[in-house]
């Protein structure tokens, strides 16, 4: 039995081993991590994240062929592969801060390996790692083998919260990168052969080691170039009077382009695109391209400006003021079918409305409220650190309440602000919410969830992403 170990049971390296004990029932597949809560949330059953599909998986392989342990040393000195699935957060302090990945966690994962290895072992980097990272691990690796051989691989994750587990079962691709040596092409086998349960042999798609690499922060970044250039477009739909849904439809159409990642929305999140595209920065820096560096420097700056443009919109519509007054903000996660906060703009929003003395009250189906009070104390970056880890007092922020309840959150509301895109907010009694919110009662649609005229008919003020103005808004200053 070929047997896996998996160091890292987030949100890649929980799901993806699920998948893999399914589709390979002949494959001992065990997850490991340091955090002895995570481990037994793994085993209850209430598991540590939120997918659909995923506990009908796991529920299916636990205790077969797939495990969940916090004897990091015995399992990974047990493994045949050992995919390495721990967070490569932003730096914080120090040489690249704000922008290159640390890389801490993985340089130790790297150490343990070599430490308490006695056989061969093939090595995958499964978190998104910068251009060059396998070179390093590979150096550590060898200078501390005691004679056993490593093969480290790239394997980068495509999955899309959310979609997970269908993303998983049914790949666009499945990229495996390695060295061209006659080892590194027989590792590459390897594990082409575990994909190869399931998944057919064209979408396996094998490169060098830097291509694989390079190929995952190139995706996210083209995907969320998307987003920012179609909220850029949104803005200005809003100034002409053009609607943005329209001129994306059309754009879409264009075989070229495809109508994937078209939806202007206030702004994008989740842990991976952000974080990607300053990786990717940094590299080009110190690699002598301060023009590409640039270039991808602005897709961020886009959608911090879209973050903001939303919050002005908010304040300048309201009388250009929001202080004591109810704000209720409908959604936290950063997408809907998830509970990952993790850069969601639903924080700078609030904290943007806070910055203006708003009282805000939350709901969001999926998040919690020590999560929610967690994220809106939290520094930038500091959610990929040990730090969001530690307990936060409940009421951390004071302005804010969170509610498991929509009526309740809007209830008293002078606006309400739509930040996920849950497919229950497009169902809402909307009468109901506008007779028991103050007049005039706003409604700020980052999402479109929303039909603005509908909304309109019952009384709101409606403003939607990159639609035609409201005619009141059309009369308050401009929003830039």
């Amino acid at each position: 039995m070929v047997k896996i170990c998996c160091l890292g049971a987030g949100y890649v390296g929980g799901p993806t081993m699920a998948v893999i004990a399914l589709k390979c029932p002949s494959v001992e597949v065990v997850v490991v991590d340091i955090s002895v809560a995570r481990i037994a949330a793994w085993n209850s059953d209430q598991l540590p994240i939120y997918e659909p599909g995923l506990d009908d998986v796991v529920k299916k392989c636990r205790g077969r062929n797939l495990f969940f342990s916090t004897e990091i040393e015995k399992h990974i000195g047990q493994a045949d592969i050992v995919f390495v699935s721990v967070n490569t957060p932003t730096k914080t302090r120090g040489l690249g801060a704000g922008m290159a990945a640390d890389l801490t966690y993985w340089e130790s994962a790297a150490r343990m390996i070599a430490d308490v290895a006695k056989s061969d072992k093939i090595v995958v980097e499964k978190s998104t790692v910068p251009v060059k990272t396998a070179e390093a691990i590979e150096k550590i690796l060898i200078h501390n083998s005691k004679g056993i051989n490593f093969q480290i691989l790239s394997n980068p994750e495509f999955l899309a919260e959310g979609t997970a587990i269908q993303d998983l079962f049914n790949p666009d691709r499945v990229l495996i990168g390695g060295r061209e040596t006659p080892e590194g092409k027989k590792a590459v086998q390897a594990l082409k052969q575990v994909y190869a349960n399931w998944v057919p042999e064209d979408r396996i798609i094998t490169t060098n080691l830097w291509s694989a690499e390079l190929s995952k922060l190139a995706a996210n970044a083209f995907l969320a170039q998307r987003i920012s250039s179609v909220n850029a477009i949104s803005a200005l739909c809003e100034a002409t009077g053009a609607d943005v849904a329209e001129v994306a439809y059309s754009v879409g159409k264009d075989t070229r382009i495809g109508p994937k990642f078209l939806s202007a929305s206030v702004g994008f999140g989740g842990s991976c695109f952000q974080k990607d595209i300053l990786s990717l920065v940094y590299i080009c820096e110190c690699n002598g391209l301060p023009e590409v560096a640039s270039y991808w420097k602005d897709v961020i700056k886009v959608n911090d400006y879209q973050k903001s443009r939303f919050v002005n919109r908010v304040v300048s519509s309201m009388f250009n003021t929001v202080s004591e007054k109810k704000i209720a903000v409908l959604g936290f996660a950063f997408k809907k079918d998830t509970g990952d906060t993790r850069e969601t703009p639903a924080i700078d929003v609030c904290k943007g409305l806070l910055g203006d003395k708003a009282k805000i009250s939350i709901y969001d189906p999926q998040v919690s409220e020590e999560q929610i009070q967690r994220d809106l104390a939290l520094k930038k970056f500091d959610w990929d650190h040990p730090v969001h880890l530690q307990p936060t007092s409940p009421t951390a922020v004071k302005q804010v309440t969170v509610t498991w309840d929509a009526y309740e959150a809007t209830k008293g509301a002078h606006g309400v602000c739509i930040l996920t895109e849950w497919d229950e907010f497009r169902k809402l009694d909307y009468v109901k919410i506008y007779e028991n919110m103050q007049k005039p009662a706003f409604i700020f649609d980052g999402r479109n969830v929303i039909d603005p005229q509908k909304l309109r008919k019952i009384g709101f003020i409606v403003f939607s992403i990159g639609k035609p103005l409201d005619p009141w808004l059309k009369d308050m200053p401009a929003v830039v």
